[in-house]
């Protein structure tokens, strides 16, 4: 038996994971969670084969962020994200951050259903779009940011100074400034926001709409 925890912020969300995989054969849904801390927590106390992670729950900490954390203890379950988002960032944070497999909303429930079993047996388990997104960054590595500078972007993006992102990736303000120094020379910039509009010209962060 497949024991999955769902860790989503949207209540009808969660039913409908909740519905879909309790109908499968050989998947039990033992848990849910609304929040990054509340996955965390509730992996440890429920001891899952495969956490079912959203990316984004609008606070500070990511689904990416509790991915790392979860797969960061010992004889950790495996985490399948399931989100709306297929950026370059969001993929790459989530793959570094130990996520077996990467899934769209809108996949097909068989699909969804197939991504759980082979994620919980410990193989890959990416929707094509993202495998395609993959392929396409290994073959044009011309702009490559890390997990972490992708997370001060992100960050630089919502309008945070450098003390507010030191504070919430817990790093020094001169770790941030290192961090921006790399980005700003990897994206061929000068500033804060044309780092943020060339990520988004190639992909690496959701634009704002």
């Amino acid at each position: 038996m497949i024991r999955v925890l769902i860790a989503d912020d949207h209540p009808v969300v969660r039913a409908g994971l909740r519905a879909l995989l309790s109908g499968a054969e050989g998947i039990e849904v033992v848990g849910e969670a609304a929040t990054p801390a509340e996955a965390v927590q509730r992996a440890a106390e429920l001891a899952p084969e495969l956490v079912l992670m959203d990316l984004q729950f609008g606070a500070d900490e990511s689904g990416a962020d509790a991915t790392r954390r979860i797969r960061s203890v010992d004889a950790p379950p495996y985490v399948l994200v399931l989100t709306n988002y297929d950026t370059d960032g969001d993929i790459l944070s989530a793959v570094e951050a130990g996520a077996s497999g990467y899934l769209l909303k809108d996949s097909p429930p068989d699909e969804l259903i197939a991504a759980v079993r082979a994620a919980s047996a410990g193989e890959s388990a990416l929707a094509p779009s993202v495998a395609a997104r993959l392929m396409q960054r290994m073959r044009a590595p011309h702009v490559s940011l890390s997990a972490r500078e992708i997370d001060v972007l992100r960050r630089v993006a919502d309008g945070a100074s450098n003390g507010a992102i030191a504070a919430s990736l817990h790093i020094t303000e001169a770790t941030v400034k290192s961090h921006l120094v790399h980005i700003f020379s990897k994206l061929g910039v000068a500033s804060r926001t044309a780092a943020v509009s060339a990520a988004g010209d190639a992909g690496i962060l959701r634009r704002r709409r």
